[in-house]
């Protein structure tokens, strides 16, 4: 009963944190004959947004069938199996699809999230710490940002926290992300709650909740955060 608790909590959290940016968008060499997997998978993209797991996976199988070597495909794999919640396998196509292409930093992101996700937080803090390091385009750099202040703001291992520096990392996200991402402006709130600042979690939480065409799931989320905060209490994934 704690395994299958344990696994809901993963999937949740990663279902999340995959979603909270949409990917740069990726380019492909080899011209008209990736094309039509690259629809696929664009198409599969969509379908996750959307929800829209089973039909995401199945775009995603026939664009493997098409071409098994195709790593925009295994990135994306990637980002199914975590959210059903198999990170074993979702670590497998990261690292596949980084072996053929060693500059996606998207698929290190994910790989470094679900290390996070699973208690690796050494290997996921490693990892981020690397990525920003590379300075990556504006929205990949957000991200890494914004996944390494969740971690330092809410790990339960205290070790491993720095909230002085998730408030850095949170701010720096947000300006990046003109102040528009609900999600990236929680991440501040978390990282303010952390440093024991809860009226500015407080107004962050609320700020985040009144952008516009915010998902319902994330509303919730934050709500829950807020709620905290009012509370008193930090958050610890």
């Amino acid at each position: 009963m704690m395994f299958v608790r344990a696994t809901a909590v993963y999937a949740a959290f990663l279902a999340g944190a995959i979603s909270v940016y949409p990917s740069v968008p990726i380019i492909v060499s080899g011209g008209a004959g990736r094309r039509p997997a690259m629809n696929l998978i664009n198409k599969a993209e969509e379908q996750l947004k959307a929800g829209d797991v089973a039909g995401a996976k199945r775009n995603v199988d026939a664009a493997l069938h098409i071409d098994p070597e195709f790593w925009p495909a295994l990135y994306v794999r990637a980002k199914i199996y975590a959210i059903q919640g198999h990170p074993q396998l979702a670590i497998q196509d990261c690292n596949e699809a980084l072996r053929k292409y060693p500059g996606f930093v998207d698929a290190a992101v994910l790989r470094a999230t679900i290390n996070a996700a699973t208690g690796k937080y050494a290997e996921a803090l490693k990892e981020y710490n690397y990525l920003i390091s590379l300075h990556p385009a504006t929205v990949t750099l957000a991200r890494v940002l914004k996944q390494r202040a969740w971690l330092q703001a809410t790990c339960p291992n205290p070790s491993f926290r720095n909230g002085a520096q998730a408030v850095k990392d949170a701010r720096a996200a947000c300006s990046m992300l003109a102040w528009k991402d609900e999600n990236t402006i929680d991440t501040l709130a978390a990282a303010c709650a952390e440093v024991g600042d809860f009226d500015s979690a407080v107004r962050y939480a609320s700020q985040a909740l009144s952008i516009q065409g915010i998902a319902p799931a994330d509303s919730k989320r934050i709500q829950r955060h807020l709620e905290l905060f009012r509370q008193r209490k930090p958050i610890r994934s």
